[in-house]
């Protein structure tokens, strides 16, 4: 099936005839030629410079937007989109969380609530959005800062961030640990990330048709790559 093209890579196709035109996801802010896992695919070009043809990029990662992921709440969360789909550094969600206060259930001791993940993982969830909380019902929390949650941890047990919200991760203690003693430190640990673009024009990427492609773009039995389902967890 060929996807409707945006009216820029419409208007773009007629001065490209014979080429495979594609546009990254628009939640890569990379500089420079975008990885090939941050394009849905391309769109190609007859020799008049019309749009005849679409191919699926099969090593595409759809971004929280792609995958219809509700909006994030916080930064925290906005983090975790980012770094379970690969459009974001886990790093980040490390820096964010180690200075966050966050919702943790409690038991009848006023203790946290320990459970275990759907994998068998013994975790305290905690919450970064009232909203995520909710989604449990009419259950008895409190709001404090990560430190203190970390701190109070049972032994072998880890966090378990927003596990109610699109996306969910179960975080890797020693580096939150690690992270919020530089914190407390007041050290400002570096984290890599792809450098946030000004307002541009949409970067179309144009490359030459081959015969070989012709025959490959008209080739019968092509299907569709089936998109990740929301909620794939992630670790840190």
């Amino acid at each position: 099936m060929l996807p409707e093209p945006p009216p820029e890579v419409v208007e773009a196709a007629r001065e490209l005839p014979d080429r495979w035109l594609s546009v990254p996801d628009a939640a890569w802010r990379g500089q420079g030629t975008p990885p090939d896992w941050a394009v849905p695919g391309r769109w190609r070009t007859d020799a008049t410079g019309t749009i005849v043809a679409w191919e699926d990029n099969e090593r595409y990662r759809p971004s929280p937007e792609a995958l219809g992921w509700s909006g994030a709440t916080d930064p925290v969360e906005s983090a975790v989109q980012r770094a379970v789909t690969g459009y974001g550094p886990a790093a980040e969600v490390l820096r964010t969380l180690a200075a966050s206060k966050v919702a943790v259930l409690i038991g009848s001791d006023g203790e946290p609530t320990a459970l275990r993940s759907a994998q068998g993982d013994p975790v305290v969830p905690v919450f970064t959005s009232p909203a995520h909380l909710r989604a449990l019902g009419s259950l008895a929390a409190r709001l404090v800062p990560v430190a203190d949650v970390v701190a109070g941890l049972p032994e072998g047990h880890s966090l378990y961030v927003n596990p109610t919200g699109p996306a969910g991760m179960i975080m890797e203690m020693e580096a939150l640990a690690e992270e919020i003693a530089a914190q407390e430190r007041g050290e400002a640990r570096p984290v890599s990330t792809d450098s946030p673009e000004g307002p541009s024009a949409p970067r179309i990427l144009a490359v030459h048709v081959t015969d070989a492609d012709r025959l490959v773009a008209d080739a019968p039995g092509r299907t569709e790559t089936a998109v990740s389902p929301a909620g794939t967890e992630a670790r840190a």
